[in-house]
């Protein structure tokens, strides 16, 4: 069998190589100081100061689960191919329910806007998905070493 034609050696990521998922997580928080301000305005004409302070804990909350999951990703794909399938499954698994317990968290504990608190996370979470996908599919990412 060729070096090449085996999976386990082909997709072993190089030493030292970037961190490839952490560098797209990051970026795709960062996109949230564009999205964060519309949501701000639009919950803080319909719910006051309440929905504004729940959008914006809305966009942390899901730039927060963006980086993480670059974290836990990159982690993941130094090890090997395997745990980098089982992080990128059971990984999302996970952050949803984190992104829902601190939803529910901040809503029990603090007064604000829970529809606005909801609406803001999962909206941002779509917009940013969207917004890095888009960015990826035209070649805004050209320069990521995505192979060793």
């Amino acid at each position: 069998m060729a070096p090449d034609s085996d999976p386990a050696t082909r997709y072993q990521p190089a030493p030292g190589g970037r961190p490839v998922e952490l560098i797209i997580g990051k970026k795709t928080a960062a996109r949230a100081i564009f999205v964060t301000p519309v949501l701000i305005a639009i919950f803080g004409m319909t719910g006051g100061m309440a929905g504004a302070v729940a959008a914006a804990i809305g966009v942390a909350i899901v730039a927060i689960n963006f980086v993480l999951a670059g974290y836990i990703l990159s982690a993941a794909a130094r090890v090997s191919l395997g745990l980098y399938h089982a992080a990128a499954l059971f990984g999302f698994l996970i952050r949803l329910g984190l992104i829902m317990v601190a939803v529910l968290l901040i809503a029990r504990v603090t007064d604000v806007d829970r529809l606005a608190l909801g609406i803001s996370a999962v909206a941002s979470y779509l917009i940013l998905l969207t917004w890095e996908a888009v960015a990826i599919s035209r070649g805004a990412e050209r320069d990521m070493q995505w192979t060793s």
